[in-house]
């Protein structure tokens, strides 16, 4: 059982107060087109043997939290040997990061390299950024695609005239023609409340790599029981887009999720956690541009705990996708007492906790309290690599009673144990259907009509 007594703790907080007799890791991960994501942070110089081992821990933490933040196919990293060599090492194909190594691998469609570098020969920070302008003429469909369902909605000048949810089970169908038909299927009926479709957008769980889908749940199937089919599944956006000719853009859904807030809230500087099937982040700077990171918190660490739960797909522990997911709802709910049958899929858990929470059943109160403090938690760890002041919750986990308890727990977690980040960071959701369907609709105003 996790131990509840000793609750996640942002990591960086383990180096407060070194003073000036310190050194220095650099960690430096480099994307497409030059982008580079650095960060720095002080140890002691004089460790002992346990304490070197700790450093090590929480430096390939910061390490592995950086790459799927902001993504990488190079990581230059410098400080002590003993600490920073084991972690290079670890980025290879039989390596500890080997999942990793593996995922990002695939997306840029070359071996992930990792090399020990003198502190001064470090890339520095650079970061293209693009604003988005959200517009709302004409004709436009936006969809959403999710692991247990996906949202559509049609707007005619800025008015929502159809939203609709329909169910899919896109991880357990091989045949990528199944993808592609059921979201066409979607399109269509949406397309039937419009008098034209002048522009489709869209939102989508998973890696992109411009308009193809690099890795993704939705596709696991397809990758591990029809890899032939693999490529073909990939390029499904460009399919739908020749089908429709019209102008056509698609973004990972956390970066929808912070773009709904900023659209739907007035508000910039916006990182969005959507809690669905697994965690989806994104984010909205400060000045309203999009930055290009990759944003897959879910599988990035938020937890040091020994005992934190562990990630089926990847296999490590203590990553956003254990506390912030329909996963989280599954494996607190069954801690706390509920109990389901095997053949129970994990929308069906989280809707019978759900029901129970209407009904004030105590244990589904416990689980999205639960969450509430991981959240709480996690909101200081986040905001050392993202800039933000604005915090919107958004997916099914939150939908109803247990969503409202989850951020009134995280903003008591904040007053409580982080005082300095509850006055300059707003926790805040959306009014229900934005909550469920605000990201297909910020999605349709993204593509420009000329």
């Amino acid at each position: 059982m996790y131990d509840y007594k000793a609750p996640m703790q942002a990591m960086w907080t383990v180096y407060d107060g070194i003073g000036e007799k310190a050194d220095v890791i650099g960690i430096a991960w480099e994307r497409e087109d030059g982008n580079v994501y650095r960060y720095d942070f002080p140890i002691p110089r004089r460790l002992d043997p346990s304490a070197v081992k700790f450093t090590r821990h929480v430096a390939e933490r910061v390490a592995k939290f950086v790459l799927w933040a902001a993504g990488g196919r190079k990581l230059y990293i410098a400080g002590p040997d003993e600490i920073v060599k084991p972690i290079a090492k670890a980025y290879s194909k039989r390596g500890a990061r080997a999942f990793d190594y593996d995922f990002f691998t695939s997306i840029y469609g070359e071996k992930v390299e990792a090399e020990v570098v003198p502190y001064k020969k470090l890339p520095g920070f650079a970061e293209k950024t693009s604003v988005v302008k959200p517009v709302a003429n004409g004709c436009r469909i936006g969809f959403d695609l999710g692991a247990s369902d996906f949202k559509i909605s049609a707007l005619k000048n800025g008015k929502v005239v159809f939203s609709e949810e329909f169910p899919w089970d896109p991880r357990n169908n091989a045949d990528p023609e199944y993808h592609y038909s059921q979201l066409t299927k979607g399109l269509k009926a949406a397309a039937a409340h419009l008098p034209r479709v002048d522009a489709i957008g869209g939102s989508t769980a998973g890696v992109l790599v411009g308009q193809k889908i690099g890795i993704a749940s939705l596709l696991r199937a397809v990758k591990e029981k029809n890899p032939s089919k693999f490529e073909e599944a990939q390029r499904m956006f460009f399919r739908i887009e020749k089908d429709w000719n019209v102008p056509f853009k698609v973004f990972n859904d956390g970066d929808v999720t912070a773009l709904a807030g900023a659209i739907s809230m007035g508000r910039k500087g916006v990182l969005g956690v959507a809690m669905g099937s697994s965690e989806a982040v994104g984010f909205v700077d400060p000045k309203g541009a999009m930055t290009g990171r990759i944003s897959e918190l879910a599988f990035a660490p938020v937890d040091m705990n020994p005992k934190a739960p562990r990630d089926e797909w990847s296999g490590d522990a203590g990553v956003g996708a254990m506390y912030f997911s329909q996963q989280a709802v599954d494996w607190l709910a069954r801690d706390f007492g509920f109990k389901f049958p095997k053949s129970m899929k994990l929308p069906e858990r989280l809707k019978t906790v759900q029901a129970a929470m209407e009904k004030g059943d105590a244990r589904a109160l416990k689980v999205y309290v639960q969450i509430g403090r991981f959240l709480g938690h996690a909101i200081p760890w986040y905001s050392e690599f993202y800039d933000f002041s604005n915090l919107m919750t958004l997916g099914r986990v939150t939908s109803g009673l247990g969503g409202e308890i989850i951020v009134e727990t995280a903003k008591t977690v904040l007053a409580d144990v982080y005082p300095e980040w509850a006055e300059k960071i707003d926790v805040f959701m959306p009014d229900e259907k934005a909550r469920r369907l605000g990201q297909s609709v910020a999605a349709a105003q993204i593509p420009l009509v000329k």
